[in-house]
């Protein structure tokens, strides 16, 4: 199972990414509603991501719009942008127990094992 860290306090090593930027690193995240719906998304930023869907910053999801209170439950670091969308993808057709168990760090799909990057959980 991958380590947990906080988001607050950046531990991850820079990763290279496509593009430019080689430091730039591309999270796969859960946002949890209200209503406890599990949004799924990817950003180089999950904390700023969660701040534009609230709509403290311009660029949130309308998905979410209404929804709030939002949390950040869950995110994991992805090697770069492509992997992180199809990981965002394959999160997506799974069944909201799957990603209740994912958050909770009780399971972890297939497409993740075997990385060695941290996450980050937070119920």
């Amino acid at each position: 199972m991958s380590e947990l860290c906080d988001h607050n306090k950046p531990e991850l090593q820079a990763t290279v990414g496509e593009g430019s930027n080689p430091a730039k690193h591309w999270f796969v995240y859960l946002i949890r509603t209200q209503q406890g719906v599990l949004y799924t998304g990817i950003s180089t930023d999950p904390a700023r991501r969660l701040r534009q869907h609230q709509g403290e910053i311009v660029g949130g999801a309308k998905a979410l719009r209404g929804k709030g209170p939002l949390q950040l439950v869950w995110q994991y670091q992805a090697p770069n942008r492509s992997i992180a969308s199809q990981w965002e993808f394959q999160l997506k057709k799974l069944p909201k127990k799957a990603k209740e168990q994912l958050v909770s760090l009780l399971w972890q799909p297939e497409f993740l094992q075997g990385i060695q990057q941290k996450s980050y959980s937070d119920k």
